[in-house]
């Protein structure tokens, strides 16, 4: 691991969720204060949901700058959003529907377009919002992953060709649970994040979290995000941190 990583320790996934929602609006009003504004890219899944519910709530309804953060996704399923695998759906449901953010202020990835179509469209919205030229790759004040049993992220998995892209900022992918298409952030987008955090609740999730976290280099997808000027830090329920100690 990076000597900037950290890991957390909540006892239950509640607690999880209330440590990462802390972080994530302690975050923004720092970056707030700092520019004027707060940019996230967010994951679906089920253990980030804890946290959605939560920032929708009290004290971080009122003391969250919503009115100065931007909401992007790290990827999605080419779904509609009212299908329960679409990402965005499920952050809007828990959290969007229910903060005052600006709705211009919210990017959903294009998940019904041809998916090489939207994956472009995508980029070139990123592109605009962060002011980019050819070549370039935006830095996100904060990006959110998961990571599955397999040791993917975002719609990252194992040997897969996007795990070597190094141009682009979106790209179509096929593939996971449901085995369908998908559009995803490449690595050069999440490794240049200011701030990249795991989510990783269960005990499923407990011999990927020792593998990834461990002193072996395994490359799969999730042991290379690996921010080179940010932190990255991995907040854990006592679960998914459970066999750490056996390393």
């Amino acid at each position: 691991m990076p000597l900037k990583s950290e890991i957390i320790v909540q006892e239950t996934l509640e607690r999880l969720s209330v440590a990462a929602a802390g972080l994530l609006a302690m975050r923004a009003r720092a970056c707030v204060q700092q520019k004027g504004r707060f940019t996230v890219a967010l994951s679906g899944g089920s253990t980030p949901q804890g946290m959605y519910k939560v920032l929708a709530q009290e004290p971080f309804l009122s003391e969250a700058p919503w009115p100065r953060v931007h909401v992007w996704w790290v990827d999605d399923r080419c779904v509609a959003p009212n299908n329960p695998w679409s990402n965005y759906g499920a952050v809007k449901r828990h959290l969007l529907d229910r903060v005052p953010l600006p709705p211009d202020q919210i990017h959903p990835m294009p998940a019904e377009m041809i998916p090489e179509q939207g994956a472009r469209q995508y980029q070139d919205a990123m592109m605009r919002h962060f002011g980019l030229k050819a070549g370039e790759f935006p830095a996100f004040d904060l990006i959110l992953l998961g990571i599955g049993t397999d040791g993917h992220t975002a719609s990252l998995f194992p040997g897969q060709e996007g795990l070597e892209e190094e141009k682009r900022l979106v790209i179509a992918v096929t593939g996971g649970d449901p085995d369908v298409d998908r559009l995803t952030l490449t690595l050069p987008v999440i490794n240049r994040a200011r701030h990249v955090v795991f989510l990783v609740a269960g005990k499923e999730k407990a011999g990927i979290v020792r593998t990834v976290l461990g002193p072996e280099k395994t490359l799969m997808p999730a042991q290379r995000v690996q921010p080179a000027k940010g932190r990255l830090t991995w907040i854990l329920d006592q679960d998914a941190a459970s066999l750490i100690s056996a390393q």
